[in-house]
């Protein structure tokens, strides 16, 4: 499932890691959050240093649907309601700030935008309701929001547009960073995995990873999710994976960024390609590692797209993986309470582009001693997320049910037959949990078992990944990590086989 943005995709090769090297900041992940705070901090003299696990743009920034919006769906509604006007002004500003912040990074860098009206329509009577909620909290913020009608073909009962917000290529903004980071010869090591964070001599912090160790002052984790388990962040956040597809239509396409006010999610936008505008639909998400079939996800928002536009032509499906902080306002400041040195951004609740580099001016800010006004709105410990100590037990009793139905099944499970094209499955093999897929006329072999927290891993017939269903780490057929908390790939149990005869086959 590769994204419409990085199908066509040319990126240079980063360097390669040298180890012993000394920073100011060490910024671990390459998304949106990563590279704004590297280039901010570059821009104000410091040294710095990207690690990035994978490439630029393979996890979430570059499969996003590129949408840069004040108007978020329900956002504004939900975030009043649990922590009062003054939070929800704040937080405003602060996407606020980090749109235009990002229009003028692209206007200087000659970066296509379209500036569109966005809208969160009611797409049952139910969600009138929630369309109305949403219009009264940002008038009171003094957003120009309007109600009315929205002519498309599926149904609308009510809407609420916002004019003027912008739309982009995610993967483009992505490499254009990268360069104007690599501008001021900061360095962005690609495909070196960070195991750990920890104290060194005097104030230095060791960054250990997979080819060596870098020494710095401050670490920034802006993972997804963080990859350190100090401050139990894993704890506080949910894991969401939700699905698009691009479309050719014959038919005049929307010009407004649409989301429905409830679920499932159907999330739609045009994006301009060589060949001609493509519709973008996404949505329909579910908790990662706890829907039975992910392929039915994904299949059911082509469906729906098919059943509204008759001749929409799939070209191009994906997935994406976000994170939802259980108090609704993302979490970006220390790791630790009082501790500067290691800090962290997560829980941008599926809208990256406009928190993403929200947090990375808070950070920097923090960085610099100037810190924004509104930062400590989303301080990473703050004690308004008292109230939401219900929904934070209520989502791990959740895990703690799935950790233990996950190795009762597994406990139970035989050997079977070899998977069959595209599927997995875990069984049990002596005392070991294993994970067991054919992909690719390749059957592997690898251990079930979550090197995070210990949970059983599920198969994800739609990405055809491994998925751990109590945090979201995930991981290719092979074992390799492709999503944390987890910091390691899995272990295999036996060397990959070719599947039509047995005999050993190259690595995923």
């Amino acid at each position: 499932m590769t994204s419409l943005w990085l199908k066509n995709a040319d990126a240079p090769a980063r360097l390669r890691l040298t180890p012993g090297s000394r920073f100011d900041t060490v910024v671990i992940g390459a998304g949106i959050t990563g590279l704004a705070t590297a280039l901010l901090l570059a821009e104000s003299g410091a040294e710095v240093a990207v690690v990035e696990a994978r490439r630029i743009g393979d996890s979430t920034s570059g499969s996003s649907t590129g949408k840069v919006s004040l108007l978020q769906g329900t956002r504004a509604q939900r975030i009043r309601r649990r922590h009062g006007d003054r939070a929800l002004l704040d937080y405003l500003e602060a996407n606020g700030e980090a749109q235009q912040w990002l229009l003028r990074f692209c206007e200087e860098h000659a970066l296509p935008v379209q500036r569109e009206d966005a809208v969160t329509y009611a797409q049952t009577f139910a969600e009138k309701k929630a369309v109305r909620k949403e219009l009264e909290a940002l008038r009171l913020a003094g957003l120009p929001v309007t109600s009315g009608a929205l002519e498309v073909p599926f149904p609308v009962h009510d809407a609420v547009s916002l004019p003027d917000q912008a739309q982009l290529d995610p993967a483009a903004l992505l490499a254009a960073l990268a360069l104007a980071i690599e501008a001021h010869t900061t360095p962005i090591f690609e495909s070196t995995l960070v195991h750990d964070v920890r104290e060194g001599d005097g104030d230095d912090l060791i960054v250990e990873t997979e080819h060596g160790e870098l020494t710095a002052r401050t670490v920034v984790i802006a993972t997804g999710t963080p990859i350190l388990d100090r401050g139990g962040f894993f704890a506080r956040l949910v894991a969401q994976r939700s699905y698009l597809t691009a479309f050719r239509l014959s038919e005049p396409l929307p010009k407004q960024m649409i989301i429905s006010a409830g679920s499932p999610t159907r999330s739609l936008r045009y994006a301009p390609t060589p060949d001609g505008d493509v519709l973008l639909v996404g949505g329909h998400g579910h908790t990662v590692g706890r829907a039975r079939s992910p392929r039915h996800h994904a299949t059911e928002l082509i469906e729906w797209t098919r059943r509204w536009f008759p001749d929409a032509e799939p070209l191009h499906s994906w997935s994406a993986q976000d994170y939802l902080p259980i108090d609704e306002l993302p979490y970006v400041g220390p790791l630790l309470p009082g501790r500067d040195r290691i800090l962290v951004a997560t829980g941008y609740a599926k809208w990256g582009l406009t928190n993403g580099v929200a947090a990375a001016l808070a950070l920097t800010g923090r960085i610099t001693g100037k810190p924004p006004a509104w930062a400590g709105t989303l301080a990473s410990w703050r004690t308004s997320e008292l109230r939401s100590l219900p929904t934070a037990v209520a989502a791990n009793a959740t895990v703690a049910q799935r950790l233990l139905s996950g190795w009762r099944h597994a406990l139970g499970s035989g050997r079977d037959a070899i998977p069959a094209e595209g599927q997995g499955r875990v069984e049990r093999h002596g005392v070991a949990p294993t994970a067991i897929s054919t992909v690719d006329g390749v059957t592997t072999e690898i251990s079930a078992v979550c090197p995070h927290l210990g949970g059983i891993l599920c198969w994800n017939d739609a990405a055809l990944s491994w998925d751990c269903p109590l945090h979201g780490s995930r991981f290719a057929p092979d074992g390799t990590l492709l999503d944390g908390p987890a910091t390691h790939p899995l272990r295999p149990l036996a060397p990959p086989l070719d599947a039509a005869n047995r005999l050993p086959g190259p690595r995923l």
